[in-house]
């Protein structure tokens, strides 16, 4: 956890005789040469109107050439396709690496996320060139966002590794986003087989997801469990994970009023969770889930009471001041897991969830 000190702390520290005035002097001057690239490094990371702007780009760049492209797109033909991947990708990966160099990691680092959502086009346009199309004349490659396929898994494949290659030479988190999804959409193509049947039902998905995320969030926690220096590399597992395995939660029939009841149990372990990891995402999804349940309670409760918008609005209040909270508390309730738990276990909390880190 981050633990902010003033030069008043060190003063006084001084003063009470906790710091010599030789190693107070030295600290000081310490600090003050720091503070330049703490400054750098925290307007780095700051996510403002700029980085917003640069996110949205990125994003419009890889839908414009993915989900979003139209029929006309095709007619020019596999190898038109295969050659504008290709430029495209080059042209992406020349910007972002020169980007990257002067140190302008976020806008670099998102262009040479472009050049990788390049591989699943070039992919899928090689393949149609060897006559190893995996569509049928009538698809397109806008479908590989929308149908499940296992014909789709060598453009999976081939994203997943060019992201790897990627991230050895830039190491920009939000590549972790491209292995994240492509994993997914695999988890869903491998759903029939895992079942042993030509098709899957939604709840067969919905249970997929679920496991799905569980692993990425698993796979998060181990990311958290040591300092990089180039970046936050867990948040967007994290995010991805949290995002698949509640929405495959909240796709599942809750059945009776034991199974609604465990769905909220969940999204308060969501929140407890969010403790312990230091992760804020767990903590937004549980609040969602538990909100859900309690406005399905108000509704059964209150469904033909003019108490029901105040029992909705009494679930808002009590959501916001749970927020403040957290918020004001969230670090001191970390802080007291970390001093509580037994030394052999708190390896297990991540490095920035740490006290002593």
């Amino acid at each position: 956890m981050a633990i902010r000190y003033t030069l008043d702390d060190l003063t006084a520290a001084r003063d009470a005789g906790v710091l010599d005035a030789a190693t107070s002097e030295r600290l000081t001057l310490f600090l003050a040469q720091r503070e330049p690239r703490v400054a750098a490094t925290e307007a780095g990371s700051r996510f403002d109107v700029v980085h917003v702007l640069w996110y949205a780009g990125a994003l419009i760049v890889l839908g414009a050439m993915g989900m979003f492209s139209t029929t006309a797109f095709g007619l020019w033909g596999d190898a038109a396709l295969l050659t504008t991947a290709l430029v495209y990708g080059t042209l992406f990966l020349a910007a972002g690496a020169y980007l990257w160099r002067r140190e302008l990691r976020t806008p670099g680092g998102l262009l040479v996320t472009c050049a990788v959502g390049m591989a699943p086009l070039a992919i899928y346009a090689l393949q149609a060139i060897r006559h190893h199309s995996p569509l049928d004349a009538a698809e397109g490659y806008r479908n590989f966002y929308v149908w499940i396929k296992s014909s789709w898994l060598p453009m999976e494949l081939g994203t997943i590794a060019a992201a790897l290659v990627a991230l050895r030479f830039f190491p920009f988190p939000f590549l972790t986003v491209i292995i994240a999804f492509c994993l997914w959409f695999m988890s869903m193509d491998l759903t029939p087989w895992w079942f042993g049947r030509d098709d899957f039902s939604w709840e067969q998905g919905a249970k997929v997801s679920i496991a799905f995320g569980l692993l990425v969030m698993a796979a998060a926690w181990l990311v958290d469990l040591r300092k990089w220096k180039n970046g936050d590399f867990g948040f967007w597992l994290h995010l991805f994970g949290a995002m698949t395995c509640w929405g495959g939660l909240v796709s599942q029939d809750a059945g009776e009023e034991f199974g609604r009841a465990v769905f909220c149990g969940l999204n308060v372990g969501l929140v407890v969770l969010s403790v312990f990891l230091m992760r804020r995402v767990y903590a937004v999804f549980g609040a969602l889930g538990v909100t859900m349940y309690l406005g399905y309670l108000a509704s059964v409760v209150f469904a033909t009471s003019i108490l029901f918008p105040f029992a909705l609005s009494a679930i808002g209040v009590a959501l916001i001041g749970f927020g403040m909270v957290f918020h004001k508390h969230g670090a001191a309730w970390g802080a007291a897991i970390d001093a509580n738990l037994p030394a052999r276990l708190r390896w297990l909390r991540p490095v920035h969830a740490r006290s002593a880190g």
